[in-house]
């Protein structure tokens, strides 16, 4: 349930109380990734929009649709194969948003010859499990015809790893390649120790588009609330998209403290733009690849056009004009 922050102000002159409209305060669930920044900057400029924004920073997607889950969150940002599983199990959820786009490489050690994803026939690809990455590491070994397990004895082995710890191992030569997210697949590049094979864009999901679910509860019963706090993602978004300057000084400063270099950050956000939109045929498309390479284990997957809800955003990009 959300709390109600209550502001009064005494005017000692007139001995009178003066109360200002009370905020709903939203529980938010972000990442901490370059192009998860625009949601991050939702909380900065929350109070313009008559809301107060309480965010919490999760390591990955799965651990925030947690948060969700056991209700400790009315919004989250996530990349769209945790939503789907979310929703396959039941999570009263709808997608209202998209955030950024592509945000992914597939990197290999600079010290090997890995120029295709034929290349890697033979040796140990790094992913986090569960992720758009691993979805796409599989589709992409897939459509090379090669075969792949997290035990010896495949085309390819996979290793299972969490986002900072796939560079270690790249860097320590424990790994061959790693399907990872930015900033740290260009950290990687920037830091010598890895050299992009491709931008893994050319399976059936194209660009995958990361996401914004609210709870049902939140987006039917907290209707005005939900219009508020769009319109401020929208707003807090579009000024990312239209000032570069203010979206490098928040991400690097703000986020990162300073642990991004100005070359990372323009490469990450160059494979990971901001955006606004989802579409329910996206999703669909990941859905289905997500079941045809078991990732999520769903038993019953469910039907994008019955969860993918735009309305709120339609609303809002009308009202800041924004075709």
């Amino acid at each position: 349930m959300f709390k109600k922050l209550l502001v009064s102000a005494i005017v000692l002159g007139g001995f009178s109380c003066v109360t200002a409209q009370a905020q709903e305060t939203i529980r938010l669930g972000n990442l901490k990734f370059a192009h998860y920044g625009a949601v991050s900057y939702i909380k900065e400029i929350a109070p313009k929009c008559g809301i107060k924004v309480d965010e919490k920073v999760f390591p990955k997607g799965l651990d925030a649709m947690q948060a969700v889950i056991a209700g400790e969150l009315d919004v989250a940002a996530v990349s769209s194969e945790a939503v789907i599983s979310a929703r396959a199990s039941g999570t009263p959820i709808y997608l209202v948003a998209g955030f950024a786009k592509g945000g992914v490489r597939l990197v290999g050690r600079s010290d090997l010859p890995l120029k295709t994803v034929k290349d890697l026939k033979g040796k140990k690809v790094g992913v986090t499990r569960g992720g758009i990455q691993d979805i796409l590491l599989a589709a992409e070994l897939s459509q090379n015809g090669l075969t792949y397990s997290d035990q010896p004895g495949k085309d390819v082995q996979i290793i299972y790893l969490g986002f900072p710890d796939m560079n270690q191992a790249l860097m320590g030569k424990n790994i061959d390649a790693m399907m990872q997210s930015e900033p740290y697949s260009s950290q990687a590049i920037s830091k010598g120790f890895g050299k992009e094979i491709i931008k893994p864009y050319d399976t059936a999901i194209g660009e995958p588009v990361r996401t914004m679910v609210m709870t049902e509860k939140f987006y039917k019963d907290h209707r005005s609330v939900a219009e508020k706090f769009m319109h401020c993602f929208v707003e807090a978004t579009k000024a990312f998209i239209d000032n570069k300057a203010l979206a490098e000084k928040y991400v690097r400063e703000n986020m990162f403290k300073g642990q991004v270099s100005h070359e990372d950050f323009i490469n990450a956000i160059e494979n990971s733009p901001y955006t606004y939109d989802i579409t329910a045929e996206h999703i669909q498309i990941t859905t289905d690849l997500m079941q045809k390479y078991g990732v999520g284990r769903m038993v019953k997957p469910p039907v994008a056009k019955d969860w993918v809800k735009t309305d709120l955003l339609d609303q809002a990009k009308k009202s800041l004009n924004i075709p």
